[in-house]
């Protein structure tokens, strides 16, 4: 199986398991409409008003009670506890805004209990139904996700026995790494060392690296770590590992193992639909609302120098994976390759309209089309051209784990005054910390606050040239 196609089967089942939890307040909500048909009573107001506050209950406490952490290494049992113990504080909750209210008693108790017993019965099938299907997929070969094991012990090799046996897990495991491994080791071979990992995770696209060492083991390991941020692989570790610089220290387990997440994306993937909901709404908007003030500058740029209207660029997007981003031209080279030399104050390779162009940060509107393409997001950290990348993942530790995510027309660190020309390493860095501070702290309403923030900094930024 090609990487591309191994990572549209991801996406592909990422998408059933999202409409599926969608689905969760949407029956609840048709499940009491047709109860209500059923014992004759009309859907009044209050009934409404009851419905809606159900609704916007259950996606939370849901979602705080690990209902949608992923399926890959859930069991079914610990589904279903999850399920009733945040139908239970959805009931429970209703329950008190009845009484603080004093409007639990207008309400048929018939309805709402056979509602209150009905729900978890129905919600249980729909979630076992997706539960069962992600599982086969997985134990037939696809939504599969490649790994390797750092470190050779009891710890690593009892998490490799699980992952063979468990074939529902979807994992691929292509080996161990280790400095000294033991003579005998099961089926799963010893690649090469510890400082092989790195090299071996981006030639061969591995999704995850699974860390396991004992106590005294950590220090060779800490070198590993440092290495590991040039990829852009999820990383966990089976405790005892020291917690370097953390991302997100979320837990999981595979049938007992536990592992902590060292780097991974920092969102959900319901998170995920509703921010590229978000982008390809406003993404639309802003190509059909600009398109006349984007012919104008076509125009503009077309007739006052010779060269095309569009900068094509090679950078690094989601995963590490190159993109073509697009601006309105306004330099007289075109420069995509192996050396890239940043605009400077005063840069004579500026035209006269591309002067106004980067001051007002015109140059950059085409790039909406890279978000409604899906390559970029509205927010995220900024794409550098592939040159820039190569040069500064080897001067700055954690630089391509801001790639974890998709790159961004603007993002934290511009709106913090990290835009325009980087001519030092340390400006570089203090952009990094804050793309790295962007995604251990994202959040929808973080990327809101980034957007409104955007227009008010571009306007009165002097940075850009």
């Amino acid at each position: 199986m090609s990487h591309n196609s191994h990572w549209t089967l991801r996406a592909n089942t990422s998408i059933v398991t999202l409409v599926q939890r969608l689905l969760d307040p949407t029956l609840a909500i048709l499940l009491l409409v047709v109860l209500a048909h059923f014992y004759a009573i009309a859907f009044t107001t209050s009934l409404q008003l009851f419905a809606l506050t159900a609704f916007l209950l259950i996606l939370p406490v849901f979602k705080s009670t690990g209902m949608y952490r992923p399926y890959r290494s859930l069991a079914a049992r610990l589904l279903a506890i999850r399920l009733v113990l945040g139908w239970s504080i959805v009931m429970g909750l209703m329950l008190f805004i009845g009484f603080a209210t004093k409007t639990s008693m207008i309400f048929s108790r018939a309805l709402i209990l056979t509602w209150s017993c009905s729900v978890p019965v129905v919600l249980l099938v729909v979630h076992f139904l997706v539960w069962a299907m992600l599982r086969q997929l997985r134990m037939s070969g696809r939504n599969s996700k490649s790994a390797v094991i750092a470190g050779v012990n009891q710890v690593s090799l009892d998490l490799a026995e699980q992952i063979r046996e468990c074939k529902d897990l979807g994992i691929r495991l292509s080996g161990f790494f280790d400095d000294q491994p033991p003579a005998e080791l099961p089926d799963v071979p010893v690649v090469g060392k510890l400082s092989e990992v790195p090299d071996y995770v981006r030639r061969h696209h591995i999704d995850v690296v699974y860390l396991a060492c004992a106590a005294d083991d950590e220090p060779r390991f800490a070198e590993l770590i440092e290495a590991l941020q040039d990829t852009t692989a999820c990383v966990y570790f089976v405790p005892s590992l020291l917690m370097y610089s953390l991302m997100h220290g979320r837990s999981y387990e595979i049938n007992g193992v536990p592992l902590i997440s060292i780097w991974e994306i920092p969102f959900s993937d319901l998170q995920y639909v509703f921010k590229r909901a978000i982008d390809v709404v406003l993404s639309g908007l802003a190509l059909v609302v600009l398109s006349p003030v984007m012919t104008v500058i076509a125009l503009a740029v077309k007739l006052s120098s010779p060269g095309p209207i569009l900068f094509k660029q090679r950078r690094y997007g989601l995963n590490g994976q190159e993109i073509i981003v697009y601006k309105f031209r306004s330099m007289t080279v075109m420069e995509d390759g192996g050396a890239v030399v940043q605009a400077t104050r005063g840069d004579r390779r500026i035209t006269p309209v591309g002067g106004f162009l980067r001051k007002t940060s015109l140059d950059e509107l085409p790039q909406f089309l890279n978000v409604w393409q899906g390559r970029m997001s509205l927010v995220g950290p900024r794409p550098h051209a592939v040159a820039h990348n190569e040069m500064y993942r080897k001067l700055i530790s954690g630089y391509m784990l801001r790639h974890k995510v998709k790159p961004g027309i603007t993002g934290w660190a511009q709106v913090n005054g990290c835009r325009g020309e980087t001519e030092t390493l340390d400006k570089m860095k203090r952009r990094i910390d804050y793309d790295l501070e962007y995604l251990k702290n994202w959040s929808l309403s973080l990327d809101i606050q980034i957007l409104l923030k955007t227009a008010f900094v571009f306007l009165r930024d002097q940075n850009a040239y």
